[in-house]
């Protein structure tokens, strides 16, 4: 005898740890709004078809945004609009992947206009969950590219106007007409019926990605009681009375009878090729100097550099990335951008692994270079226990107040100072750094050096930079062995 189960789809986690606050069982969503009945449905797929374990959802800025607050399988964040790229990106790199691209008509259909259009062009093997609420729903109610002629939002208070705005998009319609996708249909949350439908066309869509088929997308009209100042049950309303007669429902291309699996192609090349197709010279090939073998306590550090813009922050985290390719290892390092840059606090973050790199973001760091006190104040807290800090003691004036790391305080500034110009320091520190942890060797640091810096009659000096911090780090180093 069956038996009716009421429950959480496995694919949600149980309990909402990641989302900030104290109510951790339900979800930020608005009262009325679809995102949480099209969660529902793409949850059960996963489920049904078995591919929570492969799944990769990809949610870009909008009111999706924290959409890993809830799934239980890999998430990624993106840029706004920049989905499409990063899907095509994991697709390939991961191609056994199930990728979903979940995104809203403000980043879709905007900013990612060119991302989807050409991804779709390329007949991507990826899913495209598209949620049209004609609104720009997290921002403040703005007009989207599919906000209709006469909808007022708070840009367009008098009601949108084609001759001004121009018409709304109707993606559906413009992707079906590329040769490359596979599956596209409109859907809407409203009804019972509707939503019976949207299930199937969200099975569909993952079906053609799990049989390696191409592009698939489902355009789902819903609701955004909030941004449309409706209730809603009026909401609901509106959509199958006004919105579907802009945006009809219905199956705008499926090829998925004729088309046949697409496997990516796997493209390998051996080294002599690699290098003559780059116009390198077998002789002058980058190669691995001696790699070094750190302590324990010091191996695969996450590091984070911070100090004023134009101390050279990011410079110094270039050449320990540098640096560690050589030694190598596995390297990443993600600069901070922006107005910060021009004279406040610049930071970089470095990972030197002997593994797979998940992400270039260091939140808690095993190693902080701090190169003034706002940098130290700002991100000692973030330093996990038994981690080391380095920090410029000439220009910050206080100790490190942490008593469970280790601590290494170099007079950066006072050294580059002595030998002549003040913004050698990053270069005096990154030398104490690689003496005092032996992460990578003082070779790697002069093999590199003509590749960071431009200018090559400054090399000589940061050579000797280099070379006065690596002589204080190990000589405080036997100090403190002693």
């Amino acid at each position: 005898m069956a038996e009716m189960v009421l429950r959480k789809s496995p694919s949600f986690y149980d309990v909402y740890e990641r989302k900030p606050g104290a109510i951790k069982y339900q979800t930020h969503y608005c009262p009325g709004c679809g995102h949480g009945i099209l969660h529902k449905l793409i949850a059960e797929a996963m489920d049904e078809l078995g591919i929570r374990d492969r799944t990769i959802l990809i949610s870009p800025v909008g009111c999706s945004v924290f959409a890993y607050y809830y799934f239980r399988c890999g998430n990624v964040q993106v840029a706004h609009g920049r989905a499409p790229a990063v899907a095509t990106g994991i697709k390939r790199a991961l191609p056994h992947s199930i990728v979903i691209s979940y995104q809203g008509d403000g980043d879709l259909a905007a900013i990612g206009g060119n991302e989807i259009l050409h991804a779709a062009n390329r007949g991507e093997r990826i899913t495209v969950f598209f949620v049209n609420n004609a609104i720009y729903g997290m921002t403040g109610g703005q007009m989207a590219p599919t906000t209709l002629v006469g909808q007022k939002t708070t840009t367009t208070p008098f009601g949108r106007r084609a001759e001004m705005e121009g018409p709304p998009l109707r993606v559906a319609e413009l992707l079906a007409s590329l040769e490359s996708p596979v599956y596209i249909e409109r859907v809407a949350l409203t009804t019972p019926k509707n939503i019976a439908r949207a299930r199937k066309a969200v099975r569909k869509a993952l079906s053609v990605q799990m049989q390696d088929l191409g592009f698939s997308l489902v355009e789902v009209l819903s609701a955004c009681p909030s941004g449309w100042k409706m209730t809603p049950v009026d909401s609901i309303r509106w959509i199958d009375e006004v919105m579907t007669r802009y945006f009809p429902l219905g199956v705008f291309r499926d090829r998925t009878a004729e088309a046949k699996p697409m496997p990516l192609p796997k493209i390998s090349y051996d080294l002599d090729s690699l290098l003559e197709k780059l116009e390198i010279p077998s002789g002058e090939a980058e190669g691995v100097i001696a790699s070094p073998v750190p302590h324990p306590r010091y191996a695969n550090p996450r590091i984070k550099i911070a100090g004023f813009g134009g101390q050279g922050i990011l410079l110094l985290g270039q050449a320990l990335a540098e640096a560690g390719m050589t030694a190598g290892y596995r390297v990443s390092w993600l600069p901070s951008y922006g107005p910060e840059m021009r004279g406040g606090t610049a930071n970089c973050h470095v990972i030197l692994s002997d593994s797979r790199i998940g992400s270039p973001l260091v939140s808690r760091p095993s190693v902080l270079i701090a190169m003034n006190r706002p940098s130290l104040d700002r991100f000692e807290p973030e330093v996990e226990s038994g981690g080391l800090i380095l920090y410029d003691s000439s220009l910050i004036d206080r100790p490190v107040t942490r008593r469970d790391v280790e601590v290494l305080a170099i007079p950066a500034t006072s050294m580059a100072d002595e030998l002549g110009n003040t913004r050698a320091a990053n270069m005096v520190i990154l030398g104490s750094y690689v003496a005092y942890t032996g992460v990578v060797e003082r070779e790697h640091l002069t093999h590199i050096l003509p590749k960071v810096i431009k200018r090559k009659q400054l090399i000589d000096l940061n050579e000797r930079a280099i070379a006065r911090g690596y002589e204080y780090a190990l000589m405080h180093r036997t100090a403190a062995s002693t």
